[in-house]
């Protein structure tokens, strides 16, 4: 019985690591970038690595809540307002089908489609005209958005486990080095996981590789500038 529960189980993981692709990525950039902010921003007039560990993971726990909480809300969102619109949809159609039938039909026209072809289109919408709905659906490839596979809070936590392990990069070089071996420790850490999801954006949306990894690591370092002036300021 293990055995065969093993292999569904790893499978249903990837499926929902790769539909919540979008997430982890934006929770990683998102947790590296803030919480590396904070740090520069921090290291700038700190005496104790103590202190600015205390400080970064209490942000980015507090940042993970906060993401896992916004990307649910969201996603929950997204589903209400379709769902809405599916009801208002389905309102209108049931009070003039024929119109309905006569909009897609004219919509088709200038697809190439026969006058035959959409003679018998026709002829099987005036038959059952709430498969309007579903044959719009099936157009604009809602049914199969990723948000719908799988439930909203599988998003939720794939958001919040990315967001939290990027944003303690930064911060873990201090709970165990001196002050000036961690600063060296952060930046390479930080260096390294945003070129690495820069390497995954680039793979993902299919993008230039050279290009995205620059904008990624660039995001991150005008973020640490803005802190270490800001710490230098208030010092």
């Amino acid at each position: 019985m293990s055995g065969d529960c093993a292999p569904s189980l790893m499978s249903r993981l990837k499926e929902s690591f790769r539909d919540s692709s979008g997430e982890i990525v934006f929770g990683m950039s998102d947790g590296t970038v803030s919480i590396f902010g904070l740090v520069a921003g921090m290291v700038a007039s700190a005496q104790s690595g103590n202190i600015v560990f205390l400080a970064g993971a209490t942000a980015a726990v507090a940042a993970t809540v906060s993401m896992m909480a916004g990307v649910f809300l969201d996603l929950e969102s997204e589903q209400d307002t379709a769902r809405v619109e599916s009801k208002q949809r389905e309102a209108e159609i049931r009070c003039d089908p024929d119109g309905a039938v006569n909009k897609l039909i004219s919509d088709l026209q200038g697809t190439g489609l026969s006058a035959a072809s959409l003679d018998g289109i026709r002829a099987d919408f005036q038959k059952n005209p709430l498969a309007i709905q579903k044959f719009e659906d099936a157009v604009c490839n809602e049914e199969e958005a990723p948000a719908q596979k799988i439930p909203i809070y599988i998003h939720a936590c794939w958001m919040g486990i990315a967001d939290f392990i990027a944003a303690m990069i930064p911060v873990i070089p201090f709970a165990f080095l001196p002050l000036e071996q961690a600063k060296i420790a952060c930046i390479a850490g930080t260096a390294t996981i945003l070129f690495l999801l820069g390497l995954g954006r680039a793979r993902l949306g299919q993008r230039p590789v050279f290009r995205t990894v620059l904008e990624t690591m660039a995001i991150a370092t005008a973020a640490g500038i803005a802190g270490v002036i800001f710490g230098m300021l208030f010092s």
